[in-house]
Protein backbone atom coordinates (compact mmCIF):
# COMPACT_ATOMS: atom_id res chain seq x y z
CA UNK A 1 0.00 0.00 0.00
CA UNK A 2 2.61 2.74 0.76
CA UNK A 3 1.14 5.26 2.36
CA UNK A 4 2.68 8.57 3.29
CA UNK A 5 2.51 11.29 5.56
CA UNK A 6 -0.89 13.06 4.78
CA UNK A 7 -2.80 9.99 3.02
CA UNK A 8 -6.62 9.80 4.26
CA UNK A 9 -7.16 6.17 5.89
CA UNK A 10 -10.26 4.69 7.51
CA UNK A 11 -9.53 2.57 10.20
CA UNK A 12 -10.60 -0.85 9.78
CA UNK A 13 -13.64 -2.51 11.93
CA UNK A 14 -13.32 -4.23 14.71
CA UNK A 15 -13.76 -7.91 13.54
CA UNK A 16 -11.52 -7.31 10.17
CA UNK A 17 -8.73 -6.04 12.27
CA UNK A 18 -9.58 -9.17 14.81
CA UNK A 19 -9.62 -11.37 11.70
CA UNK A 20 -5.75 -10.07 11.35
CA UNK A 21 -4.38 -11.30 14.27
CA UNK A 22 -3.09 -14.17 16.21
CA UNK A 23 -4.25 -16.03 19.76
CA UNK A 24 -2.15 -13.78 21.74
CA UNK A 25 -4.08 -10.54 19.38
CA UNK A 26 -0.89 -9.87 17.80
CA UNK A 27 0.15 -9.21 14.01
CA UNK A 28 3.79 -10.17 12.76
CA UNK A 29 4.78 -9.48 16.40
CA UNK A 30 3.08 -6.48 16.69
CA UNK A 31 0.44 -6.19 19.62
CA UNK A 32 -2.89 -4.54 18.91
CA UNK A 33 -4.02 -3.34 21.99
CA UNK A 34 -7.86 -2.15 23.42
CA UNK A 35 -6.73 1.03 23.50
CA UNK A 36 -6.83 0.68 19.92
CA UNK A 37 -10.39 -0.47 19.45
CA UNK A 38 -12.23 2.90 19.80
CA UNK A 39 -10.42 3.87 16.77
CA UNK A 40 -12.23 1.82 14.50
CA UNK A 41 -14.03 3.57 11.88
CA UNK A 42 -12.26 6.97 12.34
CA UNK A 43 -10.76 8.56 8.69
CA UNK A 44 -7.59 10.36 9.52
CA UNK A 45 -4.55 11.48 7.83
CA UNK A 46 -1.34 9.65 8.31
CA UNK A 47 0.72 11.26 10.81
CA UNK A 48 3.77 9.43 10.00
CA UNK A 49 5.61 6.72 8.08
CA UNK A 50 6.79 4.13 11.12
CA UNK A 51 9.08 2.30 8.61
CA UNK A 52 11.26 2.53 11.49
CA UNK A 53 12.22 3.32 14.96
CA UNK A 54 13.86 3.20 18.46
CA UNK A 55 14.14 0.74 20.90
CA UNK A 56 13.27 2.35 24.26
CA UNK A 57 13.42 -1.47 26.03
CA UNK A 58 16.74 -2.90 25.85
CA UNK A 59 18.03 -0.11 23.94
CA UNK A 60 20.09 -1.58 20.70
CA UNK A 61 19.38 1.68 18.43
CA UNK A 62 17.13 2.11 15.76
CA UNK A 63 14.89 -0.91 14.45
CA UNK A 64 13.02 -1.55 10.97
CA UNK A 65 9.23 -1.90 10.94
CA UNK A 66 7.70 -3.15 8.19
CA UNK A 67 4.73 -1.43 7.11
CA UNK A 68 4.37 0.18 10.13
CA UNK A 69 2.30 3.75 9.88
CA UNK A 70 1.99 6.61 12.69
CA UNK A 71 -1.90 8.17 13.09
CA UNK A 72 -1.75 10.93 15.17
CA UNK A 73 -3.48 8.60 18.03
CA UNK A 74 -2.13 8.04 21.67
CA UNK A 75 -2.78 5.24 23.99
CA UNK A 76 -4.67 6.21 26.82
CA UNK A 77 -3.42 3.53 29.27
CA UNK A 78 -7.00 2.63 30.23
CA UNK A 79 -6.14 -1.29 29.54
CA UNK A 80 -2.55 -0.88 30.77
CA UNK A 81 -3.46 -0.03 34.68
CA UNK A 82 -3.72 3.92 33.94
CA UNK A 83 0.11 4.20 32.41
CA UNK A 84 0.42 7.80 31.67
CA UNK A 85 3.01 7.72 29.27
CA UNK A 86 1.13 8.43 26.05
CA UNK A 87 2.72 6.47 23.20
CA UNK A 88 2.20 7.27 19.89
CA UNK A 89 0.15 4.60 18.69
CA UNK A 90 1.77 1.90 15.71
CA UNK A 91 -0.67 0.15 13.37
CA UNK A 92 -0.29 -1.71 10.61
CA UNK A 93 -1.21 -0.98 6.66
CA UNK A 94 -3.82 -3.82 6.77
CA UNK A 95 -5.49 -2.33 9.51
CA UNK A 96 -6.01 0.80 7.54
CA UNK A 97 -8.15 1.41 4.24
CA UNK A 98 -6.52 4.20 2.21
CA UNK A 99 -9.51 6.58 0.71
CA UNK A 100 -9.14 9.82 -1.66
CA UNK A 101 -11.10 11.76 1.34
CA UNK A 102 -12.97 12.05 4.43
CA UNK A 103 -16.35 11.88 2.76
CA UNK A 104 -14.25 9.04 -0.12
CA UNK A 105 -15.87 5.41 0.09
CA UNK A 106 -13.31 3.22 1.07
CA UNK A 107 -11.90 0.29 -1.20
CA UNK A 108 -13.25 -3.28 -0.31
CA UNK A 109 -11.78 -4.98 2.05
CA UNK A 110 -8.31 -6.99 0.79
CA UNK A 111 -6.66 -9.00 3.61
CA UNK A 112 -3.77 -10.25 2.89
CA UNK A 113 -2.54 -13.80 3.83
CA UNK A 114 0.39 -15.45 4.73
CA UNK A 115 2.13 -16.27 8.07
CA UNK A 116 0.56 -18.96 10.71
CA UNK A 117 -2.06 -17.04 11.20
CA UNK A 118 -5.00 -20.00 11.56
CA UNK A 119 -8.13 -18.57 13.33
CA UNK A 120 -9.62 -15.08 14.16
CA UNK A 121 -8.64 -13.60 17.31
CA UNK A 122 -11.19 -12.72 19.91
CA UNK A 123 -11.98 -9.46 22.10
CA UNK A 124 -11.09 -10.58 25.09
CA UNK A 125 -7.89 -12.39 24.09
CA UNK A 126 -6.62 -8.84 23.13
CA UNK A 127 -7.57 -7.69 26.96
CA UNK A 128 -6.60 -10.57 28.29
CA UNK A 129 -2.70 -10.35 26.53
CA UNK A 130 -2.38 -6.91 27.87
CA UNK A 131 -0.73 -8.36 31.07
CA UNK A 132 0.43 -11.70 33.38
CA UNK A 133 1.53 -12.56 36.73
CA UNK A 134 4.99 -12.37 37.39
CA UNK A 135 6.26 -14.37 40.85
CA UNK A 136 2.86 -12.59 42.04
CA UNK A 137 3.59 -9.16 40.54
CA UNK A 138 1.77 -7.71 37.39
CA UNK A 139 3.42 -7.00 34.04
CA UNK A 140 1.94 -5.79 31.20
CA UNK A 141 1.98 -6.07 27.81
CA UNK A 142 2.12 -3.52 24.94
CA UNK A 143 3.84 -1.77 21.85
CA UNK A 144 6.09 -0.43 23.40
CA UNK A 145 7.30 -3.73 25.91
CA UNK A 146 7.10 -5.64 22.72
CA UNK A 147 9.10 -3.42 20.60
CA UNK A 148 12.25 -5.60 19.95
CA UNK A 149 9.95 -8.88 19.06
CA UNK A 150 8.64 -7.10 16.40
CA UNK A 151 10.85 -5.15 14.58
CA UNK A 152 14.54 -6.07 13.89
CA UNK A 153 17.64 -3.83 14.12
CA UNK A 154 18.43 -1.02 12.21
CA UNK A 155 22.24 0.22 11.60
CA UNK A 156 22.96 4.04 11.58
CA UNK A 157 24.89 3.68 8.55
CA UNK A 158 22.14 2.53 6.36
CA UNK A 159 21.38 5.37 4.01
CA UNK A 160 18.48 4.06 2.88
CA UNK A 161 16.40 4.38 5.68
CA UNK A 162 17.14 8.08 5.06
CA UNK A 163 15.86 8.56 1.92
CA UNK A 164 12.86 6.35 3.19
CA UNK A 165 12.60 9.78 5.64
CA UNK A 166 12.46 12.09 3.00
CA UNK A 167 10.20 10.11 0.02
CA UNK A 168 8.01 8.84 2.80
CA UNK A 169 7.33 12.70 3.95
CA UNK A 170 8.30 12.27 7.27
CA UNK A 171 10.89 15.10 7.36
CA UNK A 172 12.10 17.31 4.84
CA UNK A 173 15.37 17.67 2.43
CA UNK A 174 15.74 21.11 4.59
CA UNK A 175 15.62 18.38 7.40
CA UNK A 176 17.40 15.74 6.39
CA UNK A 177 20.71 17.68 4.97
CA UNK A 178 20.71 20.03 8.45
CA UNK A 179 20.28 16.59 10.40
CA UNK A 180 23.29 15.11 8.53
CA UNK A 181 25.13 18.11 8.81
CA UNK A 182 25.11 18.24 12.57
CA UNK A 183 25.66 14.55 12.60
CA UNK A 184 28.99 14.95 11.05
CA UNK A 185 29.97 18.05 12.71
CA UNK A 186 29.36 16.03 16.36
CA UNK A 187 31.94 13.52 15.38
CA UNK A 188 34.54 16.29 15.89
CA UNK A 189 33.61 17.47 20.35
CA UNK A 190 32.77 13.63 20.43
CA UNK A 191 36.34 12.47 18.93
CA UNK A 192 38.98 15.47 19.97
CA UNK A 193 37.18 15.94 23.50
CA UNK A 194 40.02 18.92 24.35
CA UNK A 195 38.90 20.74 21.35
CA UNK A 196 35.21 20.54 22.00
CA UNK A 197 34.85 24.01 23.67
CA UNK A 198 36.22 25.30 20.57
CA UNK A 199 33.95 23.44 18.17
CA UNK A 200 30.95 24.03 20.69
CA UNK A 201 31.61 27.98 20.13
CA UNK A 202 31.60 27.63 16.66
CA UNK A 203 28.67 25.84 16.32
CA UNK A 204 26.94 28.71 18.26
CA UNK A 205 28.44 31.17 16.45
CA UNK A 206 27.34 29.80 12.83
CA UNK A 207 23.68 28.94 14.04
CA UNK A 208 23.39 32.13 15.29
CA UNK A 209 23.24 33.40 11.80
CA UNK A 210 20.23 32.55 11.45
CA UNK A 211 18.64 32.14 14.83
CA UNK A 212 19.50 28.88 15.36
CA UNK A 213 19.24 26.50 18.45
CA UNK A 214 22.69 26.54 20.26
CA UNK A 215 25.09 23.48 20.67
CA UNK A 216 22.56 20.73 22.47
CA UNK A 217 24.89 18.56 23.79
CA UNK A 218 26.43 20.55 27.00
CA UNK A 219 26.50 19.11 30.78
CA UNK A 220 25.19 20.76 33.85
CA UNK A 221 27.21 22.84 36.23
CA UNK A 222 26.11 20.79 39.32
CA UNK A 223 28.58 18.18 40.70
CA UNK A 224 27.29 15.11 40.65
CA UNK A 225 26.15 13.79 44.28
CA UNK A 226 24.92 17.18 45.10
CA UNK A 227 21.20 18.31 44.81
CA UNK A 228 19.57 20.24 42.28
CA UNK A 229 16.81 22.67 42.96
CA UNK A 230 13.51 21.86 42.72
CA UNK A 231 10.06 23.82 42.34
CA UNK A 232 6.54 23.49 43.20
CA UNK A 233 4.68 25.05 40.59
CA UNK A 234 1.63 22.15 40.71
CA UNK A 235 0.76 22.68 36.99
CA UNK A 236 -2.30 21.73 35.58
CA UNK A 237 -3.46 20.54 32.03
CA UNK A 238 -4.77 23.61 29.60
CA UNK A 239 -2.37 26.19 32.03
CA UNK A 240 0.25 27.96 29.76
CA UNK A 241 4.03 28.03 30.74
CA UNK A 242 7.33 29.04 29.16
CA UNK A 243 10.06 26.78 29.19
CA UNK A 244 12.75 28.25 30.96
CA UNK A 245 16.07 29.21 29.11
CA UNK A 246 19.17 26.55 27.73
CA UNK A 247 21.62 28.33 30.19
CA UNK A 248 19.12 28.69 33.07
CA UNK A 249 18.24 24.90 33.09
CA UNK A 250 21.70 24.31 32.59
CA UNK A 251 22.27 25.82 36.57
CA UNK A 252 19.79 22.81 37.85
CA UNK A 253 21.03 19.73 36.30
CA UNK A 254 23.74 17.99 37.20
CA UNK A 255 27.22 17.31 35.41
CA UNK A 256 24.89 14.25 34.32
CA UNK A 257 22.43 16.38 33.19
CA UNK A 258 20.01 15.11 35.86
CA UNK A 259 17.41 16.84 37.84
CA UNK A 260 16.28 14.58 41.34
CA UNK A 261 16.97 11.45 38.60
CA UNK A 262 15.03 12.81 35.49
CA UNK A 263 17.55 13.61 32.28
CA UNK A 264 17.49 17.11 30.60
CA UNK A 265 18.26 15.37 27.21
CA UNK A 266 19.30 17.32 23.80
CA UNK A 267 16.10 16.66 22.06
CA UNK A 268 14.28 18.81 24.49
CA UNK A 269 16.71 22.21 23.91
CA UNK A 270 14.79 23.17 20.75
CA UNK A 271 11.82 24.01 23.33
CA UNK A 272 13.88 26.08 25.13
CA UNK A 273 12.11 29.82 25.72
CA UNK A 274 8.80 28.44 23.73
CA UNK A 275 5.53 28.93 25.31
CA UNK A 276 3.32 25.83 25.53
CA UNK A 277 0.40 24.72 27.19
CA UNK A 278 0.10 21.68 29.79
CA UNK A 279 -1.00 18.46 28.33
CA UNK A 280 -0.82 16.61 31.70
CA UNK A 281 1.36 15.49 34.93
CA UNK A 282 2.75 12.10 34.61
CA UNK A 283 2.75 10.19 38.04
CA UNK A 284 3.14 6.67 36.76
CA UNK A 285 4.04 4.86 33.72
CA UNK A 286 4.85 1.25 32.25
CA UNK A 287 8.65 0.25 32.12
CA UNK A 288 9.44 -0.70 28.65
CA UNK A 289 12.28 -3.35 29.83
CA UNK A 290 10.52 -4.47 32.70
CA UNK A 291 6.30 -4.43 31.84
CA UNK A 292 6.04 -2.95 35.46
CA UNK A 293 4.35 -0.05 36.47
CA UNK A 294 6.81 2.46 37.40
CA UNK A 295 5.57 5.82 39.92
CA UNK A 296 7.90 8.95 39.96
CA UNK A 297 8.32 10.69 43.40
CA UNK A 298 7.71 13.94 41.76
CA UNK A 299 5.76 14.22 39.02
CA UNK A 300 6.68 15.15 35.75
CA UNK A 301 5.10 17.45 33.39
CA UNK A 302 4.10 16.70 29.36
CA UNK A 303 3.64 20.24 27.18
CA UNK A 304 1.09 19.74 24.00
CA UNK A 305 2.74 19.40 20.90
CA UNK A 306 6.39 18.97 22.86
CA UNK A 307 7.79 15.12 21.60
CA UNK A 308 11.40 14.03 21.02
CA UNK A 309 12.22 14.80 17.27
CA UNK A 310 15.14 13.05 17.17
CA UNK A 311 17.23 15.59 15.95
CA UNK A 312 20.52 15.10 17.62
CA UNK A 313 19.67 11.05 19.01
CA UNK A 314 22.57 9.16 17.48
CA UNK A 315 21.70 5.55 15.96
CA UNK A 316 18.11 7.09 15.56
CA UNK A 317 18.17 9.99 13.70
CA UNK A 318 14.60 11.23 12.20
CA UNK A 319 12.95 8.32 14.22
CA UNK A 320 9.15 9.22 13.99
CA UNK A 321 7.99 7.72 17.26
CA UNK A 322 7.13 11.17 18.75
CA UNK A 323 7.75 10.27 22.82
CA UNK A 324 6.47 12.68 24.74
CA UNK A 325 9.16 14.83 26.67
CA UNK A 326 8.83 14.87 30.48
CA UNK A 327 9.77 17.85 32.56
CA UNK A 328 10.48 19.54 35.81
CA UNK A 329 8.52 21.87 37.02
CA UNK A 330 11.46 23.82 37.68
CA UNK A 331 12.29 23.51 33.90
CA UNK A 332 9.29 25.37 33.44
CA UNK A 333 6.91 29.09 34.53
CA UNK A 334 3.89 29.99 34.31
CA UNK A 335 2.70 32.56 32.08
CA UNK A 336 -0.16 34.94 32.76
CA UNK A 337 -2.87 34.04 29.93
CA UNK A 338 -3.73 37.12 28.47
CA UNK A 339 0.52 37.72 27.71
CA UNK A 340 1.26 35.52 24.67
CA UNK A 341 -0.88 35.02 21.41
CA UNK A 342 1.45 32.37 19.66
CA UNK A 343 4.46 30.27 20.64
CA UNK A 344 7.35 29.09 19.00
CA UNK A 345 7.02 25.35 17.58
CA UNK A 346 10.20 23.40 16.53
CA UNK A 347 8.14 20.56 15.18
CA UNK A 348 7.00 23.12 12.77
CA UNK A 349 10.38 24.80 11.85
CA UNK A 350 10.62 27.46 14.82
CA UNK A 351 7.28 28.90 13.14
CA UNK A 352 4.85 31.13 15.46
CA UNK A 353 1.67 28.95 16.04
CA UNK A 354 -1.34 30.74 16.73
CA UNK A 355 -2.67 28.92 20.72
CA UNK A 356 -5.87 27.49 20.87
CA UNK A 357 -8.48 29.85 22.60
CA UNK A 358 -10.18 26.34 24.64
CA UNK A 359 -7.76 24.09 25.20
CA UNK A 360 -8.46 20.38 25.21
CA UNK A 361 -7.52 19.99 28.74
CA UNK A 362 -6.18 16.42 28.48
CA UNK A 363 -4.18 15.01 32.14
CA UNK A 364 -3.31 12.20 33.82
CA UNK A 365 -5.66 10.40 35.68
CA UNK A 366 -5.01 11.09 39.21
CA UNK A 367 -3.04 8.92 40.64
CA UNK A 368 -0.61 9.68 43.88
CA UNK A 369 2.57 7.80 42.93
CA UNK A 370 6.37 7.93 43.75
CA UNK A 371 9.14 7.23 41.91
CA UNK A 372 12.03 8.97 39.80
CA UNK A 373 12.01 8.43 35.56
CA UNK A 374 13.30 6.09 32.86
CA UNK A 375 12.16 4.59 29.75
CA UNK A 376 12.79 6.85 26.67
CA UNK A 377 15.50 8.35 24.95
CA UNK A 378 15.47 11.91 26.53
CA UNK A 379 14.37 10.48 30.28
CA UNK A 380 16.24 7.89 32.41
CA UNK A 381 15.05 6.39 36.01
CA UNK A 382 15.92 5.39 39.05
CA UNK A 383 12.92 2.64 39.20
CA UNK A 384 12.31 1.91 43.28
Amino acid sequence: MALKVGDWIEVRSKQEILNTLDAEGRLDGLPFMPEMFQHCGRRLRVHKRAHKTCDTATRTGGRRLPDGIHLDLRCDGKAHGGCQAACLLFWKEVWLKPIEGPTAAAEPIQIASGGSRTAACSEQQVYDATCHKHLGETRYVCQATELPRYTSRLRWWNFLQYLEDYRSGNISMGRLLRGLAYACFNQFPYRLKRLAPAFQWLYDRVQALWGGIPYPRRTGTIPVGQSTPSATLNLQPGELVRVKSYKDILATVDASNKNAGLFFDAELVPYCGGTYRVKGRIHQFVDEATGKMSYLKTPAVILDTVWCQSRYSPCRMFCPRSIYSWWREVWLERVPEEVPVAVQNPSQGQRPVKLPTKPELVGASAASATLELAGAPHREVKVS
